[in-house]
């Protein structure tokens, strides 16, 4: 399960994902995708995401239009079987961000209270409670 929000971290806002409980942050600078980044990828906007690592770049001379290949790091094979029927390259279009940083087990804190609702009810009220017991 995938969650977006979006945190201001100075200039410009950083995008954060939380995938498989851990807190991605996400970064698509000007900079080129160089080999050896990890990225966040995504055919058709689909419901999951791919955090896989680039493996090998090819740029068109006449459009200099970058093509990507990813391989995941615990992979045998490359990920071309992953991309959309016809797709042998990944292009920038597809590509979120690439990862800047991320917390481990953070964004389990999001997948429970979305998965089991009478918690974030139950929290809530406990805040609520809290707040009204409380002295200045």
């Amino acid at each position: 399960m995938t969650f977006d929000c979006m945190f201001l971290l100075g200039h410009p806002q950083v995008p954060v994902r939380a995938i498989n409980g851990d807190i991605l942050f996400l970064n698509m600078g000007k900079e080129p995708i160089r080999a050896g980044e990890i990225v966040v990828f995504n055919f058709n906007r689909s419901e999951i995401p791919i955090v896989h690592r680039v493996i090998e770049l090819h740029e068109r001379q006449d459009t200099r239009e970058i093509s990507i290949l990813t391989k995941g790091d615990n992979n045998d094979e490359n990920d071309r079987v992953l991309y959309a029927k016809g797709h042998l390259w990944l292009q920038k279009q597809h590509i979120m961000g690439r990862a800047i940083g991320f917390l481990p087990y953070v964004g389990w804190i999001t997948i429970v209270l979305t998965e089991i609702p009478v918690l974030k009810y139950l929290l809530i009220g406990a805040l609520g409670l809290f707040a009204l017991t409380s002295k200045e």
